[in-house]
């Protein structure tokens, strides 16, 4: 966990808090001013802020929202296939049908949000070229 810095810097009190900024970033939003849009299509992040002009160019998402989406989206599914199945023995092409048209929905509703949210997450803790200019 990195030393805060002393309680009399400038720094100290613009210090950036982590939640906040992941929430911003899943709603995706900048994770400074949270009111300028982070993507400028569905999952290319923007050079910077139009509102605050935050720099969001130095964000390292790579495969990270992939990964959570799958996470999410087969933690979700996986047991929620299992239960219709015991419990409604449904035809296999209508079960494959309604969980391959969910599974698809949940991971493009996601996928977005959970970069949003990753770059967030990298800005709040100053990672990758985010932190502040001394």
């Amino acid at each position: 966990m990195p030393a805060k810095p002393p309680a009399g810097s400038a720094t100290a009190s613009a210090e950036r808090e982590t939640w906040p900024a992941v929430w911003r970033g899943f709603r995706r939003r900048c994770p400074s001013c949270g009111n300028g849009p982070i993507l400028r299509s569905y999952l290319k992040v923007r050079d910077h802020c139009p509102v605050c002009r935050e720099d969001l160019h130095h964000h390292r998402a790579d495969d990270g929202p992939a990964y959570l989406t799958i996470l999410i989206v087969g933690h979700i599914m996986a047991p929620a296939l299992l239960w219709v199945f015991t419990t409604w023995r449904p035809e296999p092409l209508i079960l494959i049908t309604i969980f391959l048209i969910g599974c698809i929905g949940l991971s493009l509703y996601l996928l977005p949000r959970l970069k949003g949210a990753i770059v967030g997450f990298q800005w709040a803790r100053e990672m990758h070229g985010f932190a502040r200019e001394p």
